[in-house]
């Protein structure tokens, strides 16, 4: 099955920032670096601009029949079930005198909230700006006490949760009835601080996107752009392509950012969709260089470099079917379940917030690898009417 899974990554391809829906009245909703899904740019004209010879210009909207609902504030519980986490010493020995060691700790689960909301800025046919805000974290439970590891990396692990904190702005311009652009910046804190020690502004993270689009008609918009983006675990720039479209009898359709994510829709009605498909998750988070060992800070626990040179790439695939429902009005709920699937070398520790190319065979300082969980998601969300 392993070899399967690594087929169908390497078929897919790389990943990148995940477009955001938003409407010319309301806000955009992000999933991951944080995570954009372009079907949320729409607005909720559901019908291609009047083309009669008025006088008057118009202007295409990015909203598709059927697509996905508008979250504007998002609340998620995510969990996933117990795993093996294999941590090693630096991956190039002849750089440094460290000891050789590996070992193997039991990841009883990992958990953490996940928190979005958007604010529109401007909010107009010609022009909409969205500004956005996510928090998201990962809590590590391990098996066995910090008193029982070896790696700096399970020890760190076992004493703080990995955090991403960001903001970021986006722009949808509508240049006439058939084309658009799309720009994003985000701008991201990772790492394993604790809430109240933040870290310094200069370990902030910078990604950014551009796409040109096309809407053909009221069931499809599709893009080609570019990205510079974390999502991979190091900084990466990659082509993206934007491809959503319903159905002429809107019974199912297909939301995609390739190669971040991709998703066959299945609408029950207006009010309850089921989406099956996988997302590609992952950023670069700065360490302390400390874990807590018997009680007190251990500065020892990855010994070399300092503290502000190491950053755990993290990398990973889910593949997963979603099922969203109306309960009440704007109220809608999310819950969700699949596979988490390392991608590229997940969990290894690279020095600073450096490039490494997607063919780059440059060792890492520390070379660590996991088991593949399921994982399960619950969400609340409060959707654009």
């Amino acid at each position: 099955m392993k070899k399967q899974l690594l087929l169908f990554v390497m078929a897919l391809g790389l990943s990148v920032p995940v477009f955001a829906q938003t409407k010319t009245d309301s806000t955009k909703t992000t999933d991951e670096e944080p995570p954009l899904d372009f079907s949320e740019f729409g607005g909720d004209i559901q019908v291609s601009t009047s083309t009669l010879n008025d006088g008057v210009k118009r202007y295409c909207t990015s909203k598709v029949f059927g697509i996905s609902p508008t979250k504007l504030i998002s609340l998620s519980y995510d969990y996933q079930l117990g795993f093996d986490m294999k941590a090693n010493n630096m991956a190039n020995p002849a750089t440094s005198n460290l000891d050789t060691y590996s070992e193997t700790q039991k990841v009883s689960s990992m958990h953490g909230l996940r928190f979005i909301a958007n604010f529109p800025v401007i909010s107009k046919n010609s022009l909409t700006v969205n500004l956005g805000a996510t928090y998201m974290e990962s809590n590590y439970q391990f098996a066995n006490p910090a008193s029982a590891m070896q790696s700096g990396l399970t020890r760190s692990l076992n004493a703080a949760a990995l955090r991403s904190t960001g903001i970021n702005i986006t722009v949808f311009k509508p240049l006439n009835e058939k084309t658009f652009l799309l720009f994003q910046t985000s701008h991201d804190l990772n790492g394993d601080y604790r809430l109240g020690e933040f870290q310094s502004l200069g370990l902030l993270k910078h990604s950014a996107l551009a796409v040109f689009g096309w809407r053909k008609h009221d069931r499809l918009q599709w893009g080609l752009g570019v990205s510079r983006t974390y999502r991979v675990g190091a900084l990466n720039y990659i082509p993206i392509i934007l491809y959503n479209y319903t159905s002429e009898n809107r019974k199912w359709g297909i939301e995609a950012v390739f190669p971040a994510k991709a998703a066959y829709r299945r609408s029950f009605s207006p009010r309850s969709i089921l989406l099956f498909g996988y997302e590609l998750e992952g950023n670069s988070y700065a360490l302390r260089n400390r874990s807590i060992y018997n009680g007190n800070f251990n500065e020892l626990a990855f010994e070399k470099p300092m503290p502000h040179e190491l950053e755990l790439r993290r990398s990973e695939m889910r593949i997963r079917l979603t099922y969203e429902r109306a309960l009440y009005q704007f109220v809608w709920l999310s819950v969700q379940a699949g596979l988490r699937y390392n991608w590229r070398n997940s969990y290894n520790i690279d020095m600073g917030d450096s490039f490494r190319s997607f063919f780059s065979n440059d060792p890492y300082h520390y070379s660590n690898t996991a088991t593949n969980p399921m994982y399960f998601q619950i969400g609340i969300n409060l959707v654009s009417p």
